[in-house]
């Protein structure tokens, strides 16, 4: 039932309910729930507001009426019955709104500041104060003081450098410009690195009735096995993509070498007459802005294709819209759900065999090279790389050209 199906059955209970008495209102509830398919009940309690206890009895009635026998329907007086809580208790509901408040959050005197507020701790510390209440009714009043459960929002940004908009726009006309010129355009990032081995995995898979894959209780790193370092490059020209699956450390030159992977196996035969390349990528990690092996391994890469490369970071704090991240990793999660991740074939085999219905197609390769860390770049390394940063943010814009041969 939709939204407005239960507005239209709310107005039409406001309209009959001054008319009937008690009975004939729970009659009519019952009878418009029986009128309903499964859940009728529950949708004329939200409704209108009559409780599901109220409605059973009332379709107890209709049913015995249908049955030919006597229906022991009763009818109080107005007014009678018992009394609502908060009639009984009238401090309860401003009780209950002090232990919730968010602003208690910061009370030192709140009684709940450092626990769970679960409606069975909410009770036990209201019948603490002197009220007569179970976690149910406390659930219900909660709902009534528009209460709900809900979960943290990521929607504070935190700091903005005050031309991220400016530096969004410019990507995206580099991007515009070297598609209009049928030139490579990649997106790259390192994804979350995964445990190899017989650990759990998250989302479900379909399996035989009660016989869920079985795995480790415990996620502990095996050691032999150790962890996978996927770092993708994503075309969005081609809508394809690669995957360099390594072994060691996320570092600039795995980076590199992933992106010479690329070129070599995708994008050298998709482009064969390019001579340039744009790389959109995150302002931190294996290709952060500040990394001068970053900068020296694109001028390898450089050299090595021979393409004039042309670099744009995205400003701090916005990696999550670096298009790898929703065009392609978020693919590849969705194909290996519910999948223990037992070796690095499965890994690759499972990235290899992402696709999707708009045709995004992806080849993965395994790297077993070593990366190691803590490489320094000095000052004259540095200078050797033949950069040209661009007028506007050239810190996070620049293009690097290959040497003469």
């Amino acid at each position: 039932m939709g939204e407005s199906q239960l507005r239209a059955m709310r107005e039409k209970y406001r309209t009959l309910c001054h008319i009937l008495d008690e009975r004939g209102r729970r009659v009519w509830a019952a009878a418009e729930a029986k009128s309903l398919p499964y859940g009728g009940i529950s949708l004329v309690s939200k409704a209108t507001g009559i409780s599901r206890t109220t409605i059973h009895v009332g379709v107890s009635e209709v049913s015995a009426r249908k049955w030919g026998t006597s229906p022991r329907g009763r009818t109080r007086n107005p007014g009678g019955g018992r009394k609502p809580l908060t009639s009984q208790q009238p401090g309860v509901l401003q009780a209950l709104d002090e232990l919730v408040e968010p602003t208690t959050r910061g009370d030192p005197e709140s009684p709940l500041r450092w626990t769970c507020k679960s409606t069975r701790r909410l009770a036990a510390e209201l019948q603490c104060q002197g009220y007569h209440v179970a976690d149910r009714k406390v659930a219900d009043l909660l709902h009534q003081m528009r209460y709900s459960l809900q979960a943290n929002a990521k929607t504070i940004e935190g700091r903005q450098h005050s031309d991220r908009n400016a530096q969004f726009e410019y990507i995206n006309a580099q991007a515009r410009t070297f598609l209009r010129r049928s030139l490579p355009v990649v997106s790259v990032d390192t994804k979350k690195k995964e445990l190899v081995g017989n650990f759990k995995n998250g989302g479900r898979e379909w399996q035989p009735q009660g016989q869920p894959e079985e795995t480790l209780v415990h996620d502990f790193e095996d050691k032999d096995l150790g962890k996978a370092i996927p770092y993708g490059i994503y075309d969005l020209g081609k809508n394809s993509g690669w995957v360099t699956v390594g072994i060691d450390h996320d570092t600039s030159d795995f980076a590199i070498d992933s992106i010479l992977s690329w070129w070599k196996y995708m994008g050298g035969r998709t482009y064969p007459a390019a001579g340039e390349l744009l790389i959109m990528a995150d302002g931190g990690g294996s290709n952060g802005l500040r990394s001068r092996l970053w900068k020296v391994g694109v001028q390898r890469l450089a050299n090595s294709t021979g393409l004039t490369v042309t670099v744009c970071h995205f400003p701090p704090g916005t990696s999550k819209w670096n298009k790898i991240e929703h065009r392609m990793f978020s693919f590849i999660t969705q194909n290996w759900r519910g999948r223990p991740l037992v070796s690095y074939e499965t890994i690759v085999n499972l990235i290899g065999s992402t696709k999707t219905q708009t045709g995004l197609r992806v080849q993965a390769k395994l790297s077993r090279k070593k990366y190691p860390t803590g490489i320094k770049v000095t000052d004259s390394e540095l200078a050797k790389v033949n950069l040209r940063p661009a007028s506007f943010h050239g810190e996070w814009n620049y293009s690097v050209l290959p040497h003469p041969s």
